[in-house]
């Protein structure tokens, strides 16, 4: 099977780590950010030898999936027309350091991915690669290669399921299906589920119990139950 150009939109911690693991093995990797070509090529060369260093418009334009590890408070700076028919993995979280105190962008009722999909109307958006640590990452894709972590993605698309995994697999993991993009909900910061790097069998036990914590109990009260 022919391996998706994987395009990167984004060069911090998660960005050039992402980018090391697909280079690694042996994924077509394209990266982009806000730094100019000449000056992101020296250090993606450096952290991700192997990945190519573009403009975002051409990241977005070349690559088959498109990774989202920018700050989730850019993401008005994305141009939805760009981004038409195009398939996205949203791997972005609120950090109150990077996009400010209050979070006027998501809540318990509209999670992270929902507004990024909303905004990039007519791409086909994932939530995935947002509930492991940066740091998680690659020790993980290491340290148990015959047990790989449990990778949790959720998509309003069903005919992107097979890709999602398929990216999902190639990185090093084992896609973890959530359903419907609102599921991504349990997979931010807060959520016991959010910074696990574990195998399936245990993140399924956690997602069994994510009621019983005080972030699923949260979405109860402000959404009047669990997610449906």
């Amino acid at each position: 099977m022919t391996e998706p150009v994987i395009g990167i939109l984004g060069a911090g911690k998660l960005g050039s780590t992402l980018a090391r693991i697909a280079t690694s093995r042996r994924l077509p990797t394209m990266i982009g950010s806000t730094h100019s070509v000449a000056d992101l090529k020296w250090v993606i060369d450096t952290l991700a030898p192997g990945a190519v260093s573009a403009t975002s418009a051409d990241v977005v334009k070349k690559a088959d999936v498109i990774i989202l590890a920018i700050p989730l408070s850019r993401y008005k700076d994305l141009d939805p027309a760009a981004f038409a028919g195009k398939v996205v993995l949203d791997a972005t979280n609120y950090w109150k350091e990077v996009d400010g105190t209050h979070n006027s962008i998501s809540d318990f009722t509209r999670s992270s991915s929902e507004v990024i999909q909303d905004w990039l109307k007519d791409a086909k958006v994932a939530k995935a690669f947002n509930h492991m640590g940066y740091h998680d990452l690659e020790i993980e894709v290491d340290r148990h290669p015959d047990v790989p972590r449990a990778m949790a993605f959720a998509t309003d698309h069903d005919d992107i399921r097979p890709l999602v995994k398929q990216v999902l697999t190639a990185f090093g993991f084992d896609p973890f299906d959530l359903g419907p993009l609102r599921f991504g909900l349990v997979l931010e910061p807060g959520s016991p589920l959010f910074g696990e790097a574990i195998p399936r069998d245990q993140f399924q036990a956690k997602l069994d119990a994510v009621y019983d914590s005080p972030f699923g109990k949260e979405i109860i009260a402000k959404r009047g139950g669990p997610i449906k």
